[in-house]
């Protein structure tokens, strides 16, 4: 058989996705795409890709904390709908997205909320529109998927870190400023404030193993990481820094997914591993239960690659703005991270 030919014909066979979706993975970005620049007075759009907003007031919230962060805002047409637990329809969440990107006047895309059903758009996203219209992208928690998706179609780098109805604290104020306005290489430690006690407990590192390595930093939450696992929009993690977090996830649960990302072949692929910080997840009722640190032992230590866990990612009012898919240095002895690349088009 001709082998053109015979390539098409092998492709076309391809499982039950439609050419369409695998195209993008034949041709998965390996050259990484850098957002455009953001500056204080630029116009931002305020979309709700996942769950519908419960309280009014929220959206004020969100609008006046980027307002104060210098900005001006836009909020997405179907900002305020709801369909059950979600923010409208699939194709109205969908449409706000892609309008935001496809709008040269809109200079970045801030998330007001996580929650669940940003993976119901995946299919629905104009990659690219995403791909020719470069900007900035920032949340966290369900918006996992779409870091992950639009780094697996495009290569752009994105942004886990604050949603809109977060909390804009001096810390987040501070990490949004030096990423965004500053354009700073900037390094990842976590804050500690000793407080009215003997020793510092609050965000502590704990070293896995020690050492360091390079590599594009991908990942976020690890319910939404697994729950698109073997899809079209789960990253390539060869030679990558895995970073997870997680919430109210009871320790046999992050041992499922953990095996996941074993059984996917994750794990086996990364060079370095950061776990963030996984609220309410200690053990339950129940005969028994593995701890937190009993299934990092398990999964992780067999890696032998630099390791830490505690970094200041996830449901937690203090947070690091993460470049997702960015080139970052870590160490995990002192555990801390820090770009080596500009993040930003110059």
């Amino acid at each position: 058989m001709n082998k053109r030919l015979f390539l098409k014909s092998a492709v076309l066979g391809i499982g039950a996705f439609p050419l369409a979706s695998f195209l993008p993975i034949l041709e998965e970005a390996k050259k990484t795409v850098l957002p455009s620049p953001l500056q204080k007075g630029d116009l931002v759009g305020l979309i709700s890709p996942s769950a519908a907003t419960s309280e009014r007031i929220q959206f004020d919230f969100a609008k006046e904390s980027l307002e104060a962060l210098g900005l001006q805002v836009r909020l997405g047409e179907n900002l305020k709908n709801r369909r059950g637990h979600l923010a409208g329809t699939d194709e109205e969440r969908a449409k706000d997205f892609n309008t935001m990107f496809s709008d040269p006047d809109i200079k970045a895309i801030i998330c007001i909320r996580g929650g669940s059903g940003a993976a119901r758009i995946l299919e629905k996203i104009d990659y690219k529109a995403v791909k020719k219209n470069p900007k900035p992208l920032l949340g966290y928690s369900d918006i996992t998927a779409l870091h992950c998706a639009i780094f697996s179609q495009t290569g752009l780098i994105t942004f886990h870190g604050p949603n809109g109805t977060g909390s804009w604290n001096s810390f987040n104020v501070g990490q949004f400023e030096r990423m965004f306005y500053d354009q700073e290489l900037m390094q990842f430690e976590n804050e500690q404030v000793k407080g009215d006690d003997l020793i510092v407990k609050q965000n502590r590192i704990q070293v896995l193993r020690p050492g360091k390595a390079k590599g594009r930093i991908l990942g976020g939450n690890l319910t939404v990481l697994t729950s698109i696992s073997g899809t079209p929009y789960y990253p390539d993690f060869k030679d990558a820094i895995l970073f997870i977090e997680d919430i109210s996830e009871d320790p046999y649960k992050i041992d499922r997914m953990m095996s996941t990302l074993k059984l996917n072949g994750t794990l086996g692929k990364i060079k370095g591993f950061i776990f963030g910080q996984c609220t309410d997840c200690t053990p339950g009722g129940g005969y028994g239960s593995l701890t937190l640190d009993d299934i990092l032992d398990d999964y992780i230590l067999p890696l032998n690659i630099p390791a830490y866990k505690g970094a200041m990612i996830g449901h937690v009012g203090k947070q690091f703005v993460v470049p997702h898919g960015a080139e970052i240095e870590m160490d995990a002895a002192s555990g801390t991270f820090k770009m080596t690349h500009q993040t930003f088009k110059s």
